[in-house]
């Protein structure tokens, strides 16, 4: 078998149960867990990383498709690439999971369904960090599902050049490039990846043949700029830009409405300066997500534009062997900047502790606690928290336990608020109390969640207003992952999901699947080749079905299984190609009431580095 198969195979298998058995691996670092980088095995959260070699072998082409493969993530779309996508982690509304690119939040201010998962490719990732459970007491407002950080490629030592392109169904064709120069002083990175497709239609009648109606096209460009200089060896700037465009064509209310399409750019920008003595790590930073979004349809053309502006410090204090605290504070300001002219502002301050003990168990304990105090111009001030604790059992190898215990909040935004027709100003924020267990033995992971949510946020049908459901809506339940290899030649994960999501009243919330199973297989026995399939089965799920005289019905959009089909060459280490049938069988089915689904569609590329 190939090393670097192997090497690559074996860190994405470890990555997903966090577990690092091999010592001839790299330790895993991420950041979201704790706002500072740290190894994973010190990670007491439920914390899950998809890396960049995952992405590549298995074919995904949006950040969705990714997210999709773990345990207690699930999504809906109306509509094909490019249409408005929700991803849910454990049963949370979208809007309630926090998505940063490179740090920096991606959660539209002007929009009431959070982040535009619909927009995020794959192509230029190192890898995505996935945080469950209650994250207010680190990160603030909007993390009470959890965290999502997608992180972009480094720039690595001496001139780098990487290039890609991918054609298939719809006419689809992504050509993607990028660049790097880095030495001891500086360096400079610029990737650009470009997507057209002809698509499918957004909308279809359930059953009906989708090739009957006009096709609903759509287009990205990302764009993604990093610098770096080191001042002197304790100092240094590092500068992040990354801008995404798209248009998209849509359909209102019609399937062959040919007049319907937006046109969106989100900015996403960065700098931080790193300060690193023998007392403390220092960051200083400022960050602006600026949103702008035009639609354009015969029922009318709105423009939505806003912009989220953040400033902070941390410092990190390094004391004992292993131990940190960390402490900041930060200022943000949300701006909805065209018709509803609104803003609020926030302060916080915020510290993290992390401890570890050796020989309890004869193993290892980890603690750890944070604490943030929020002050909104707009609200009540708010005090959230969490505190968790791994424990690693040296009398048996391979075992670990960890719980984690939080409080979250989040607040409603401004298109919640003051949008005409719909918006609410007697709107409160929602509050969340999370409680996670998980225990892990070598390839098995069991995880059990109970989240209990007060003053949820809803729209109300009979009103046409958003509203907080009083009340405790409750969500619960648990995942089962495995992963392990066989004869260094198959890697095998599997995943199940059991989720009870209910409102107030008892009643199932909408769009979520009550069960799940994931499974991927791959094989690598051949010299070269990597030949992969992955698909899902997914359980009953409740939608509603609008109908014309304004009357709801219950419908299941659930039971049924897709399978995709993956396979790469390696010519050379710089070489390689590769090709991908998703929904092998021809599967018809709808994630959402009345919004196509893509048909069987094959794709192929290639790609080149230096």
């Amino acid at each position: 078998m190939n090393t670097t198969i192997k090497l690559s195979l074996f860190t994405t298998l470890l990555l997903n149960t966090n577990l690092i058995a091999n010592e001839t691996l790299e330790p895993i670092t991420i950041t979201t867990a704790t706002k500072t980088m740290q190894d994973i095995q010190n990670v007491t959260s439920n914390t899950e990383v998809i890396t960049a070699e995952e992405i590549k072998e298995r074919g995904y082409t949006t950040v969705t498709e990714a997210l999709n493969s773990l345990a207690g993530v699930s999504f809906t779309s109306q509509g094909g690439v490019g249409q408005t996508t929700a991803v849910r982690l454990n049963g949370f509304n979208p809007e309630n999971t926090l998505v940063l690119i490179d740090g920096i939040r991606y959660n539209d201010i002007t929009s009431p369904s959070g982040a535009s998962f619909e927009n995020l490719m794959v192509t230029n990732i190192e890898r995505i960090e996935v945080i469950k459970g209650a994250q207010s007491g680190v990160w603030g407002a909007d993390a009470m599902g959890g965290v999502i950080n997608i992180i972009t490629k480094r720039a690595k030592k001496g001139i780098n050049f990487q290039a890609s392109q991918e054609f298939g169904s719809f006419n689809s064709l992504t050509t993607h490039t990028a660049g790097s120069y880095k030495n001891d002083d500086f360096y400079l990175q610029a990737s650009q990846s470009r997507t057209d497709t002809k698509g499918i239609t957004a909308q279809a009648p359930k059953n009906e043949n989708i090739e009957q109606f006009e096709d609903d096209g759509y287009k990205n460009t990302t764009t993604n700029l990093k610098a770096g200089l080191a001042i002197n060896a304790t100092n240094k700037i590092d500068i992040v830009h990354t801008i995404i465009e798209a248009d998209t064509q849509y359909d209102v209310t019609d399937p062959n409405d040919t007049l319907s399409h937006s046109q969106s750019k989100s900015t996403l920008s960065q700098a931080n300066f790193n300060h690193i003595d023998s007392f403390n790590e220092l960051n200083i930073f400022a960050k602006q997500t600026t949103f702008d979004r035009d639609t354009f349809s015969p029922y009318g053309n709105g423009s939505f534009e806003g912009d989220v502006k953040e400033y902070g410090v941390t410092s990190t204090i390094a004391y004992r062997n292993s131990d940190f605290l960390l402490v900041g504070g930060d200022y943000k300001t949300f701006a909805h900047k065209n018709a509803i002219d609104k803003s609020y502002n926030n302060q916080a301050l915020f510290i993290t502790n992390s401890n570890i003990f050796e020989g309890i168990f004869q193993g290892k304990t980890i603690i750890s606690e944070s604490l943030r105090q929020d002050n909104y111009k707009q609200f009540d001030n708010k005090t959230t928290g969490k505190i968790g604790l791994k424990q690693s059992y040296g009398f048996l190898d391979g075992l670990s336990t960890s719980i984690n215990y939080g409080t979250a909040y989040n607040v409603p935004t401004l298109n919640e608020l003051y949008t005409p027709f719909y918006g609410n100003t007697s709107l409160t924020p929602e509050t969340d109390k999370s409680l996670d267990m998980t225990i892990q033995y070598n390839d098995l992971t069991l995880t059990y969640f109970d989240n209990k949510i007060k003053n949820m946020i809803d729209y109300d049908r009979v009103t046409y207003q958003n509203i907080n459901t009083e009340g405790t809506s409750k969500i619960k339940g648990y995942t089962v992952a495995y992963n392990t290899t066989l004869f260094d030649e198959v890697a095998i994960g599997a995943n199940y999901t059991n989720l009870d999501a209910k409102d107030k009243d008892g009643q199932d919330l909408k769009r979520r699947p009550k069960e799940s199973i994931k499974l991927a297989i791959d094989y690598y026995g051949i010299e070269r080749v990597h030949l992969g399939v992955n698909g899902e089965y997914l359980g009953k799920r409740d939608d509603l079905r609008f109908n014309p005289d304004y009357t709801t019905t219950d419908v299941d959009t659930g039971k049924y299984t897709i399978a995709n089909f993956t396979a790469n060459y390696a010519v050379d280490k710089h070489l390689s190609f590769y090709g991908k049938v998703e929904n092998i069988t021809d599967k018809y089915y709808q994630t959402v009431e009345g919004y196509a689904t893509s048909p069987r569609a094959v794709y192929a590329g290639m790609r080149l580095t230096y």
